[in-house]
């Protein structure tokens, strides 16, 4: 396999890589317009749809790019170990679906109250599904404990230079539809959790759109990406805030992704859960599309005016679209699951 060296950040030239390699594999997911919503907002909005991806997020691009660097050699010297990850849901779907196109075993460590879609799909790709309790356990130390002892690579959701560039062609996507649409992009907004998404889009971004200005958005609360970058160093979110988009629910930024994205972001924007849940709705009004509750909120900073539309050509990233379907319901009665 070739191997990472963790401590030193991905770049555009992996990015390009990924591509070559996730091509015919990975979904290019559509960019999509709505003139009604335009005019809604005074601007141009192109919306990047990852819920159309393989396993319902941008999670499988930087998984498969990952664990399809693990060659004969070192897959019959972790037999039957395998692969374990550790995540919410997204990035446990994203292995699990790779891992089974690979004929790689795999074990997520997910918490016990992840939705029901994530967990029953995670189990469906042929995963082995171990939980631990969000509020007390440690997901990370789990995860590197049982990969220790079933002699398993442990493939970390963010911080992992091939995870980053891998979803890092999706920024490339966007540059090459958004010139076919006849736009020119001012700004780019996506989610962030761990970093990984902004930060590979990123690196495609300023290289192949460099005007135009990158920001993360997050749930309130969970902000500590856009904390970090206005501190200069990385933040840790405040303990006992809560919020229903889960899949950005990470305890602080990443190593990497931070090392990234505090040299190339313009800075980072937060939401109400509120906000993401008439995100939610509108994207199933305008775009007729599914989008789950972390995967709506850089729309629902357009909607909510955290970011400000007016006269500019913006690509909004959804990243995903695995939501149970009670809270998808409740969304669209305008309330937060």
């Amino acid at each position: 396999m070739d191997t990472p060296n963790p401590s030193v950040p991905p770049t555009i030239d992996d990015v390009r890589e990924a591509a070559f390699r996730l091509d015919g594999i990975a979904v290019k997911t559509p960019l999509l317009e709505s003139p009604l919503l335009n005019r809604k907002l005074g601007g141009r909005i192109l919306v990047k749809a990852e819920m159309l991806q393989r396993t319902g997020s941008f999670k499988f691009r930087g998984a498969y790019n990952r664990l399809s660097r693990i060659g004969a050699e070192e897959r019959a010297a972790r037999n039957p170990g395998g692969v374990i990850a550790y995540s919410s849901g997204n990035h446990a779907q994203g292995v699990a679906a790779a891992a089974a196109m690979l004929d790689i075993p795999a074990t997520i460590v997910m918490p016990a109250d992840a939705p029901r879609i994530k967990i029953g799909n995670t189990r469906a790709l042929g995963a082995e599904v171990i939980f631990y309790d969000r509020r007390t356990g440690n997901r990370e130390a789990l995860a590197e404990s049982l990969a220790c002892e079933r002699r398993a690579a442990l493939i970390r959701p963010y911080d992992d230079p091939y995870i980053i560039a891998g979803q890092g062609t999706a920024g490339l996507e966007i540059v090459e539809q958004a010139r076919h649409a006849g736009a020119t992009l001012d700004a780019v907004l996506a989610p962030c959790g761990g970093g990984g998404l902004i930060a590979g889009c990123a690196l495609a971004l300023k290289t192949e759109s460099p005007a135009a200005k990158i920001y993360s958005v997050e749930p309130r609360g969970y902000d500590d990406t856009a904390r970090s970058l206005a501190a200069g160093e990385r933040l840790a979110v405040t303990p006992g805030v809560t919020s229903f988009c889960d899949a950005l629910l990470s305890p602080m930024p990443g190593e990497l992704t931070f090392a990234i994205n505090s040299r190339l972001l313009a800075g980072g924007l937060a939401v109400s859960d509120t906000e993401v849940a008439a995100a939610m709705a509108e994207a199933f009004e305008s775009f007729k599309v599914v989008v789950e509750p972390g995967g709506a909120v850089a729309l629902a900073a357009c909607l909510s005016g955290a970011f400000d539309c007016r006269g500019k050509t913006i690509a909004v990233v959804c990243s995903g679209g695995n939501v149970d379907a009670g809270t998808f319901t409740t969304a669209l009665q305008g309330q937060p699951g």
